[in-house]
């Protein structure tokens, strides 16, 4: 059975509109996150992950469709972006992933990226086995 994993991050249509965000990562925009994301989902299905998403807004409704995304099914793993989690005007949000995983996916390991770009790289420090094939 393949590893399952929730990836939690902002809407990626956000991170233009939102000045701490672009204060925090001035190098990223819109098309970058999704390049990223798209190019990661890829990448962790090759290595045989079932990949759900879950896009956030900056706090208005993020704890309800974050809960509603954990309830859907049981996952080994949730990975909470660095677009949450690097950006200081975002930290409460951040604690309140964390501790909503905490309380509705106790088993799943919770990993960390960097950027979109590092997702795969994130997940296989849980998941050595998973490395691509030769």
């Amino acid at each position: 059975m393949s590893p399952s994993m929730l990836t939690v991050g902002l809407d990626p249509a956000l991170v233009d509109d939102a000045p701490s965000s672009r204060a925090a990562f001035p190098e990223i925009d819109a098309e970058v996150v999704r390049a990223g994301v798209a190019a990661e989902r890829a990448r962790l299905k090759e290595l045989g992950f079932t990949v759900d998403a879950c896009l956030l807004d900056h706090g208005g409704t993020a704890e309800a469709v974050y809960r509603a995304a954990l309830s859907r099914k049981v996952y080994d793993i949730a990975m909470i972006g660095a677009g949450v989690r690097l950006d200081p005007a975002l930290t409460h949000l951040f604690e309140v992933l964390v501790d909503t995983t905490r309380e509705l996916a106790p088993g799943a390991k919770l990993c960390f990226n960097v950027s979109p770009s590092t997702t795969a790289e994130a997940v296989q420090r849980w998941w050595p086995e998973r490395k691509p094939l030769a």
